[in-house]
């Protein structure tokens, strides 16, 4: 009965003082603890209220509960019961409640559970623990095969000390203070804390899950600096070996399911991770790489949703691209009638309608009404209750596919116009001096000759401007392209309709003619100040005159400071870090802005910022339009031509060149008994149920919240569907739907088992990106822990094998959340440091809001693969290793990448013939600074590092700038904040002390 489970038992009850944590501490723990996610209903556990009050926001919405400080209860080593014992709880259990749990170095014993010796002495700063290390008890009695003998050191945790058998034993409880709060940025002394209280030692044989309680005072060990009984010898860290490692969890997921074939047959199958390549077969639910869960198996009650915390929401990239070798989505023509839909909840047509009558009325799956079949679509019944066409019908068989849309589904019913591209080129004087204009120029010419074919359609349209904006007429009639000032910025208007917005093939003497003398132009120009509201508005515009939708290319190196709407000022103030009014500094300026992203949909249009500050530029107000329009923001900070002229160019082809659709309108449709209330994405919401994109990309993800009406049936399941109206490049207008189907069972296990932690970290990235615009970060980051600390309470409570309260036990699907929550804890956005640009903490939180599943695990768990041992004849790619500067080493060569920042690190003792082949230079010492990108050598490693990279920035969304820096060099501080096992640069917690800090919190609620 007792499955394995996932089981530290760990001497790591304090932090070690040196490796520090979160700035500030995430405050005490509330005496109630009201865990809920942002705006959910408060739950309460009780824990007993002490010391002093803080007052606390927990959940979004509801007033500060009075809380208390946390009452530290020291670890007891004590081990998991004997695995495979007939060791029941008290009262029944079946089987099927314990999901797979995994075990600690897939630790086995037999024979009944002992407890070691426990570890004494406050840690101090600097010194090591005393104790042994334990990560879970020596074994005795008879090992499994395979796994090494009583009392020998094993593979994977380490261990000393004797191993001793019988009943568990009250071993003495380590000394040194009790903690209040989380390890603290560079503190070294002791914590300070009440003492805990309550008897000391173990709960005895049979009492699982009894009160555990530490040394009651007075005895040894129970304030700081009291003599420590039994202290064993001088104990080492724990082993990181021993914690579960992000890269073990993909490397396992690609060698199981890894190059093999993914049915979506099956209702509420887990697919595998977003890292594993696999392909996939549409057999009847949208593909994975188009819808991902949180979780495949839904809580069947509200209460048992509220019981566990664990988000409900799907993750959709409605565009996500396809690899070659999956089928694109068919489209289904149903010529003047449109597509079929439920005339009560208008569902569109899918496989889970089921037909009756003789195939003459159909059930919706969704609503249960019933409807009659149109006379054209009638088919007859097999013996199954299946049409004979069922396969031949994607919308009957598959889970994703598209419809023609007729003109009831278009703006005023009339057919749309293919969209255009308009270029916005800020001309002042940055930018004319760094070079850009002319590089954007030259591009532009080769971009738009090898535009993909399926967006040739497009027309084109180009504007400069500074203090006024410059509009030209490009008809193909004309031999030189015609100039229009527009120097009235206060009331924007297009002064030329014919020949402003053209085909690029027609035109493409007079745009060439044009694109040379831009630079020229502008050469002499002093003009620094410049506008940016009025060029969105002449873009909105130029589309209602042509009655098209577009996207608008906007290249801007400054504030907007010239007198015109949308004139900003410096606003950044570092004194508001870590204060209650923080926030503001994440929050656009209202007015204006607001007002043009609501046009900008209204019309389709669809905003992209290319910007490239020396300073200060707001961009949470600049980036707001594109953040409402389903835009991309794209920042090169200090640009120079030579080293960031590349990535630059590269992110404008990828941005011109993705795949995209236009004037686009979402719904989520749900079968009864939960629904869609929330929604986070780069997206506008008019009402509650109609998700609006100017346009949406290959790359952009909405995440999608759920939450309970009514109980849910385990036989039916839980269906969504997906329905996205939107015009193609080439002016079609479409619906394209994807379909989910989801179980829904009554155990908690079922939950547990069916998570997706990478889902699961998008969901609570996005929540926290949202939530900081209204609330201390402080608070926040306080409830990303509480409701970690609460999942993962639950499922020890409800669905875990019975053990000692000492030992960390966490589900097998979510072994490694705690690593990516630490992680998306020291984000830019979500850590308080002043030492961070304002900027840049603002860009991330925009970026972050749009990302898919894929990007966040990238991005909240950086690539860091060793090259210099990579072998030269193989095909394969190298393996990642942790993300940990323990993993580095003196002589290697290793990149780091996070989808967005790129970095080549050179160990300082790296061999010279390493050097020879990848650099050409005799050896590091000769390495100049700033060299972006390596040198092209013909031999096998160079070869095989630079197919490595540049496959690397091929794949993903953006494109990167490679950063080379060698060991102890200054720019290397700038590579450490990418490795998110170790103690964050700006504040937050090494890996190991987040999770001591977790399992401190779980058993406090446990109690």
């Amino acid at each position: 009965m007792s499955q394995q489970g996932y089981v530290a038992a760990p001497p790591y009850s304090q932090a070690q003082p040196g490796m520090g944590g979160y700035q500030g501490g995430f405050g005490a723990s509330p005496a109630q603890p009201l865990y809920g996610h942002y705006g959910g209903p408060p739950q309460a556990f009780a824990a007993p209220p002490t010391g002093k009050k803080l007052l606390l926001l927990c959940p979004m919405q509801s007033p500060p509960p009075p809380t208390s400080s946390v009452i530290q209860q020291p670890f007891q080593t004590s081990p998991p019961p004997a695995m495979g014992q007939p060791q029941m709880p008290p009262g029944p259990q079946l089987p099927h409640m314990s999901p797979p749990q995994s075990p600690l170095a897939s630790m086995q014993m037999s024979g009944p559970p002992m407890s070691g010796p426990p570890m004494s002495g406050p840690p101090m700063s600097g010194h090591p623990m005393s104790g042994p290390p334990m990560s879970g008890p020596p074994m005795s009695g008879h090992p499994m095969s395979g796994h090494p003998m009583s009392g020998q050191p094993m593979s994977g945790p380490l261990m000393s000390g004797q191993p001793m058998s019988g009943q568990p034993m009250s071993g003495q409880p380590m000394a040194g203070p009790p903690m209040s709060g989380p390890p603290m940025a560079g503190m070294g002394r002791p914590f300070p804390g009440p003492p805990p209280s309550g008897p000391g030692g173990f709960q005895q044989p049979g009492q699982f899950g009894g009160h555990m309680a530490g040394p009651q005072p007075g005895m040894p060990g129970a304030f700081p600096g009291a003599p420590g009984g039994l202290a064993g010898p001088p104990q080492k860290k724990l082993d990181p070996d021993s914690i579960p490692s992000i890269t073990q969890v993909i490397e396992d997921d690609q060698v199981k399911r890894g190059g093999q074939v993914y049915s979506t047959n099956i209702r509420g199958q887990v697919p595998p991770l977003v890292t594993t390549d696999f392909t996939v077969q549409d057999q009847g639910n949208a593909s994975p790489r188009f819808m991902r869960c949180t979780t495949y198996s839904l809580p069947s009650t509200a209460d048992l949703a509220k019981q566990c915390q664990v988000p409900l929401a799907a993750i959709i990239k409605p565009f996500a691209n396809l690899p070659k070798n999956e089928t694109p989505l068919y489209v289904v023509n149903h010529g003047e009638t449109g597509p079929i839909r439920c005339n009560r909840c208008k569902a569109y047509m899918c496989p889970y309608m089921q037909f009756i009558d003789g195939g003459r009325r159909y059930q919706c799956g969704f609503c249960n009404c019933v409807n009659e079949v149109p006379v054209f679509f009638f088919q007859h019944l097999d013996h199954m209750g299946r049409r004979a066409d069922f396969y031949e019908r994607p919308e009957l068989s598959l889970g994703s596919y598209e419809f023609v849309a007729t003109l009831d589904y278009c703006k005023n019913n009339k057919l749309p116009n293919p969209p255009a591209y308009i270029f916005m080129i800020d001309v002042s004087y940055n930018n004319i001096k760094s070079g850009l204009v002319k590089l954007i120029c030259d591009e532009l010419k080769t971009l738009l000759e090898n535009l993909p074919r399926y967006i040739s359609a497009i027309n084109v349209g180009f504007v400069t401007y500074n203090k006024v904006l410059h509009f030209y007429n490009v008809k193909s009639a004309l031999a030189q392209p015609q100039m229009m000032v527009v120097s009235d910025t206060a009331e924007m208007f297009v002064p030329l309709l014919d020949g402003f917005l053209v085909n690029y093939q027609e035109s493409k003497a007079v745009i060439y003619n044009l694109l040379d003398q831009i630079p020229d132009m502008f050469a002499e120009t002093n003009e620094s100040e410049t506008v940016f509201v009025p060029v969105i508005q002449a873009g909105v515009e130029a589309f209602k005159a042509a009655e098209c939708s577009g996207k608008l290319f906007i290249f801007q190196s400054s504030m907007p400071t010239a007198e015109a709407p949308g004139k900003l000022k410096n606003r950044d103030d570092k004194k508001l870090v870590n204060t209650e009014k923080e926030k503001t500094l994440f929050q656009p300026q209202k007015g204006v802005y607001e007002q043009l992203s609501k046009e900008c949909v209204a019309q389709g249009c669809c905003v992209d910022l290319f910007l490239f500050p020396s300073q200060y530029m707001d961009i949470a107000t600049m980036a707001d339009v594109p953040s409402h329009t389903g835009g991309s923001v794209y920042k090169y900070n200090n640009f120079q031509v030579e080293t960031d002229g590349e990535h630059f160019l590269r992110d404008l082809r990828k941005d011109v060149q993705k795949s995209i659709g236009f004037d686009a309108i979402m719904r989520v449709r749900t079968s009864t008994g939960f629904r869609a209330t929330e929604f986070f994405g780069a997206v506008h919401m008019n009402n509650t149920t109609d998700v609006e994109m100017a346009a949406v990309d290959c790359d952009k993800a909405m995440t999608v919240e759920f939450k309970h009406d009514d109980a849910l049936s385990e036989e039916t399941g839980a269906l969504m569907q997906c329905a996205l109206l939107y015009t193609t490049v080439n002016g079609q207008r479409r619906l394209r739907v994807h379909n989910l189907s989801l179980n829904c069972s009554s155990q908690l296990s079922e939950l547990y088992k069916s998570c997706e932690t990478d889902s699961l970290i998008n969901f609570f990235a996005k929540s926290a990106c949202r939530a900081i615009l209204n609330q201390p970060l402080k608070n926040v980051r306080e409830i990303l822990v509480n409701q970690t600390a609460h999942m993962l309470a639950c499922y020890r409570k409800n669905c875990a094998s019975p053990s000692a309260a000492s030992q960390l036990i966490l589900p097998d699907a979510m072994k490694v959340f705690p690593v990516y929550m630490n992680s998306l804890m020291k984000t830019a956005p979500l850590v308080g440091s002043t030492e961070l640009s304002t900027d840049d903490r603002a860009h991330q939180r925009l970026l972050l809001m749009g990302m898919g599943v894929e990007d966040t695990q990238l991005l909240l768990y950086p690539r860091l693969t060793p090259l210099h041992n990579v072998d030269v004849n193989v095909e394969a790619q190298p393996a990642p290793v942790r993300c940990s500067e323990e993993r580095l080493t003196d002589s290697g060569m290793f990149l780091l990448e996070n989808g967005h920042s790129m970095f080549l690190w050179l160990g300082q003792a790296s061999p010279p013939e390493l050097i020879q082949s990848i650099f050409n230079l005799p050896s590091l010492a000769h390495l100049q600074g700033h060299m972006c990108a390596l040198p092209e050598l013909d031999n096998p490693l160079s070869n095989k590092v630079r197919s490595f990279i540049d496959g690397l920035i091929e794949k993903r969304p953006n494109s990167m700038k490679l950063n080379i820096v060698r060991q102890k060099d200054k720019p290397e501080m700038l590579f450490r904040q990418f490795l998110v096992e170790d103690k964050g640069l700006h504040g937050g917690a090494s890996y190991m002390d987040f999770l001591c800090y977790v399992h401190r919190e779980i058993r406090q609620l446990l109690t």
